[in-house]
């Protein structure tokens, strides 16, 4: 339950701290004294965003704080889950800079909006005037009827497994997409894939080719020049190796006379060797050397095939066309594989089916099982708020579709009056009805609910009389169960309340402020009195008070 709660530049409050019992307390103020900025500030130590609008003075920041006492709500796995520290009395703090950055700590370790509202949901059910209209939605009748069914923990794990089960159609889906285009491509591509392995394409193939085709489309020109250079080098009398060899017997006759010719008579007997060598590789080339048609031919053939290839595949090399090859042949490979994985993912799917069909079978029997006790339990309520010949109508049938919280579908009538058919709650119910089954609603579920505490915003519209001091004393009721404040504009259920609460507004100077005070015995009377009869308090509505809070 929350012990205390301080604010501190926030709305239209400079500074406030106040503490809190356990029990049924009471909130009650004029209209527009700032009962809504209470809950405001409440509402951004639970994880709703803030901005600059709720700072008071826009040069400071805003810290509010509360402290909750939680010992007896079993909460450690979330402490743990989400790395926090647990305390018995945990704090929760949010800071808004004037910068309009928001921060928000739980026991000083700092937490992002997503983890202090998971936190909030076992903490606080804050219970507004507008969501009494949701009663007419079906999400919350359904949350209603699993509340007293105790499906909370089957539905959570249903919905990670529809999560998961929705992540593999997806896949398969994706997967079956790829397969029939696959199959499209495969002839053409079975194609393209012939074309290259009939071609039999070797790495470093075309160079060698195209030398080969060089030499052989050239070889009357090359041959001739060939002759030509032996002719010229190996002629007897005037031929260079004949001039060579002359010159390195002279310089042999001088080279012992000085390094000088020595060094001389060493580079002409190296050219001499080189040059006798590069004779004999003339000499190989020539040899070697034919005139063959039939191979230029066959050349020029797998060169015209090389070059078609790699115009229609829009590339310079073989090795492109062997990756290109590689590709293909993968892509077909893929096909083959895409079958064993959607088999596989067939299979896995098929499994998650039999486990979310076994799942809403067990949620379905537990909504069908909790429908007469809820029926029952909200048609006593209601009859003593007035309302006796209150009726439901509560039919849940599943279907095939898998819906986010099982496989039912929901019809949630009512009916107020004998003889009136059922209907839609939007449309039979009046709003104080609307109100009274709220209470109920809520006063049902805090029989099953281990939720520390529970706040209903003006719960009462459009009740008065002896109707409200039942609904006051469904409130007390159930606070012996759990915390309960209750903001309230009227006097019978105020007085009700355990503590009482009172808040006010006032001007000073230019600056208007509002601020929540706990109220003695004789001042919960008066306040009570004016409740009951305006600002000025006749001497019967101080009794009348009296007589409510005896």
């Amino acid at each position: 339950m929350i012990t205390s709660l301080s604010i501190k530049n926030y709305a239209l409050i400079e500074k406030l701290a106040i503490d809190f019992s356990k029990g049924f307390s009471i909130i009650t103020g004029e209209t527009g004294a700032g009962k809504s900025i209470i809950l405001g500030a409440l509402g951004l130590v639970l994880g709703k965003r803030a901005d600059l609008t709720s700072l008071k003075n826009k040069e400071e920041k805003c810290v509010i704080e509360a402290h909750f006492e939680i010992s007896k709500y079993k909460l450690n796995s979330f402490f743990e889950s989400n790395d926090l520290d647990y305390e018995d009395e945990t704090i929760i703090r949010r800071e808004i800079l004037p910068s309009g950055k928001s921060r928000a700590f739980v026991n000083d370790s700092p937490v992002n909006l997503q983890e202090l509202q998971e936190l909030s949901l076992l903490l606080i059910d804050i219970h507004s005037q507008h969501q009494t209209q949701e009663l007419s939605d079906e999400k919350v009748q359904f949350e209603i009827i699993d509340g007293i069914a105790d499906n909370q923990v089957g539905v959570l794990d249903y919905q990670t497994l529809l999560k998961s089960y929705k992540s593999d159609k997806s896949k398969l889906n994706l997967l079956l997409t790829k397969q029939a285009e696959s199959i499209k491509e495969q002839e053409y591509n079975t194609f393209l894939l012939d074309e290259l392995v009939v071609s039999n394409l070797k790495s470093g193939e075309q160079e060698v080719l195209e030398g080969d085709f060089e030499k052989l489309n050239n070889v009357e020109i090359i041959k001739e020049s060939i002759d030509k250079s032996l002719a010229i080098a190996n002629e007897e009398q005037i031929g260079v190796m004949h001039n060579l060899k002359e010159i390195k017997v002279s310089l042999q006759k001088i080279a012992i006379f000085s390094p000088e010719y020595h060094s001389l008579l060493e580079r002409i007997t190296s050219l001499t060797i080189e040059f006798d060598d590069i004779s004999e590789e003339l000499n190989r080339c020539s040899y070697k050397l034919v005139n063959d048609p039939e191979q230029l031919d066959l050349i020029s053939q797998k060169l015209q095939v090389i070059y078609s290839l790699q115009k229609k595949h829009q590339v310079s090399s073989i090795d492109e066309l062997l990756e290109i090859q590689n590709n293909l042949e993968n892509s077909l490979l893929e096909i083959g594989n895409l079958e064993t994985e959607i088999l596989a993912l067939t299979n896995l799917i098929q499994q998650k089916t039999d486990a979310l069909d076994a799942l809403s079978t067990s949620i379905h029997k537990n909504r069908v099982a909790a429908v007469p006790v809820l029926t029952q339990k909200l048609i006593a309520i209601l009859e003593t708020l007035g309302m006796p010949n209150a009726r439901f109508k509560i039919d849940i049938n599943a279907i095939s579709t898998y819906f986010e919280n099982g496989k039912d579908e929901l019809q949630f009538l009512f009916s107020a009056n004998k003889g009136t058919d059922f209907g839609l709650l939007k449309k039979v119910a009046s709003g104080g009805e609307m109100s009274r089954i709220m209470l109920a609603v809520k006063a049902v579920l805090a029989q099953y609910s281990k939720l520390p505490t529970l706040i209903f915003d003006e719960i009462d519209s459009g009740v008065s009389g002896e109707i409200a001091n039942k609904m006051g004393e469904i409130m007390k009721e159930m606070s012996q169960k759990m915390q309960i404040f209750a903001i309230t504009h009227l006097p019978q259920i105020a007085a009700k309340g355990t503590a009482h609460f009172k808040v006010s507004k006032s001007t000073i100077g230019e600056e208007t402020l509002s601020e929540l005070k706990l109220l003695s015995s004789e001042e919960r009377v008066v306040e009570i009195a004016q409740m009951l009869s305006g600002t000025v308090v006749s001497d019967s509505a101080l009794n009348h008070a009296k007589a409510l809070l005896s």
